[in-house]
């Protein structure tokens, strides 16, 4: 028989306890207001003096886009598991509301932070939030790339020399003005073609935590953000990345500028690297590698495929999800008991 209870609700929140709530985790060890003022600061609430209905706290809306980027969520689904889904209701804080934020109250909230220049805003909040917790970056830190796809477009060769001059064709319609991603570009990597975005990242060696970003279209080259990516907030001065950073006048500037690096040697054409060079690349592979764990964790939540258009949205999105694997990475670290004084 199917036993019923007036306790219902509490009872399975005790269980979803006992089996372990990522979600109850996040609530134990990050300061959600702290992050909501953050983003207050940077991307002021709009002015309600013309009344109507009053707007979510920015707390509950900053709640819904960690859900959303941790698992992988549409606004339209996300709207839907709100109010299907009893966890995502006791995080967010609305275990006895009517009411819950739609899809255009999410998709309003992004374009406030775009509007307003703010996209790292959140990102930014979630590392000093680490550092509040001791994990401090430590041990040198990992630079790579990985490439984001977007929507592949359909262009004939008219409108892509109209794109590649920063314009639009007179007749596109204003729905296909909203929906044509002009922002994107192609690129080959490994003789295949991909169409999108570039992220390049810099992660600590010792906890595996995004410590800078930039997001770029795909056609332009890893190098190009190296420096752009240094953490000069390290505790180590040592910089690894894989053979696609070889730049000989770029590594003698960095090394005047007190980086000690580990770029991984390229073998010219026609001729193979020596014994010493091998070993070389295999030292500096063992500790390169952790980067990829990093991607595959943003894999892992969707981070390698995009749900917007243009740039800028690009750019919110990415770092969106980069400060929510920090979270999600803040969580493993403290269930796991690192230590975060651990010294190198």
């Amino acid at each position: 028989m199917i036993k019923e209870s007036l306790f219902a609700a509490e009872e399975r929140e005790a269980k979803l306890d006992k089996l372990g709530d990522i979600l109850q985790v996040l609530e134990k060890h990050v300061d959600f207001k702290a992050l909501s003022q953050a983003i207050d600061q940077s991307a002021p609430r709009p002015d309600r003096t013309q009344g109507g209905r009053p707007p979510f706290p920015t707390e509950v809306i900053v709640r819904v886009v960690v859900l959303q980027q941790l698992y992988n969520l549409s606004d339209e689904q996300m709207e839907f598991q709100l109010l299907d889904r009893l966890s995502f209701q006791r995080f967010v804080g609305l275990r006895q509301s009517s009411q819950i934020p739609d899809r255009t109250t999410l998709w309003t909230f992004k374009e406030r932070l775009v509007e307003a220049n703010a996209s790292e805003t959140l990102f930014d909040a979630v590392n000093r939030e680490l550092n509040k917790h001791g994990y401090l970056a430590r041990c040198g830190q990992i630079v790579d790339a990985t490439l984001v796809p977007a929507p592949r477009q359909r262009l004939n060769k008219d409108e892509k020399v109209l794109v590649k001059q920063d314009a639009m064709p007179i007749d596109w319609t204003p729905a296909q003005r909203r929906q044509k991603d002009i922002d994107a570009t192609w690129t080959k990597k490994h003789g295949k073609s991909y169409y999108g975005y570039k992220l390049s990242t810099s992660a600590d060696k010792r906890y595996k935590l995004i410590r800078k970003l930039k997001v770029s279209t795909a056609s332009e080259h890893d190098t190009h953000h190296l420096e752009a990516v240094l953490d000069t907030g390290n505790t180590s001065r040592d910089v690894y990345a894989d053979k696609g950073y070889v730049d000989s006048e770029r590594e003698a500037r960095l090394q005047e500028d007190g980086w000690r690096t580990h770029i991984q040697r390229k073998a010219p054409k026609g001729k193979p690297l020596s014994d010493c060079q091998q070993r070389r690349n295999q030292r500096i592979a063992k500790s390169r590698a952790r980067v990829e764990h990093v991607y595959a964790s943003l894999q892992q939540m969707g981070g390698k495929g995009l749900r917007c258009i243009g740039l800028d949205r690009a750019v919110l999105q990415l770092n969106l999800k980069a400060a929510t694997y920090n979270l999600r990475r803040l969580c493993s670290l403290k269930t796991s008991g690192v230590a975060s004084a651990f010294a190198c």
